[in-house]
């Protein structure tokens, strides 16, 4: 069970965040579900915010990448109803805010990515962007979407 899996790992699948504008939080078209862009939101505040290479680290922003992946799994979760008719992990895309000079957005990105393939192995494995932006909804450090692709 992938909520197992997930709770073996030392998280937990957080309740669906509500959206922040007008937008739903997941969309079925066809057998692919697509995550509006997930922030690092826990219990409704943002957790990791600033950008990276000034305000936050490194390891908290990859940290940030986690939640954010782990929102996106509970918005599809409330999309479809259970996580269990995940075929795979399509792409993601993460959206990084960082200094003008900050360059290893890939590394940051690392986070969900390497947080994916532990919870569903070779059906985590999927294509990315890594994108640094001069700034992110309520200053948060780091946003995802997510494509997957489900039974």
């Amino acid at each position: 069970m992938i909520e197992e899996k997930i709770k073996e790992l030392g998280f937990e699948l957080p309740e669906v965040a509500k959206p922040l504008a007008a937008y739903v939080p997941a969309k079925s078209v066809g057998n692919l579900v697509m995550t509006s862009g997930q922030v690092p939101l826990v219990k409704g505040e943002i957790k990791y915010k600033g950008k990276v290479g000034k305000d936050i680290s490194e390891d908290d922003a990859i940290k940030a990448a986690e939640v954010c992946a782990l929102n996106c799994l509970a918005a599809i979760k409330g999309e479809i109803g259970s996580l269990e008719k995940i075929e795979e992990i399509v792409k993601l895309t993460v959206f990084v805010n960082s200094t003008d000079d900050y360059s290893s957005h890939p590394k940051i990105a690392n986070g969900a990515s390497e947080l994916l393939l532990k919870i569903f192995g070779e059906k985590g494995k999927h294509v990315r962007s890594a994108v640094g932006v001069s700034g992110l909804p309520l200053n948060s450090a780091v946003e995802i979407e997510m494509i997957v692709r489900i039974s």
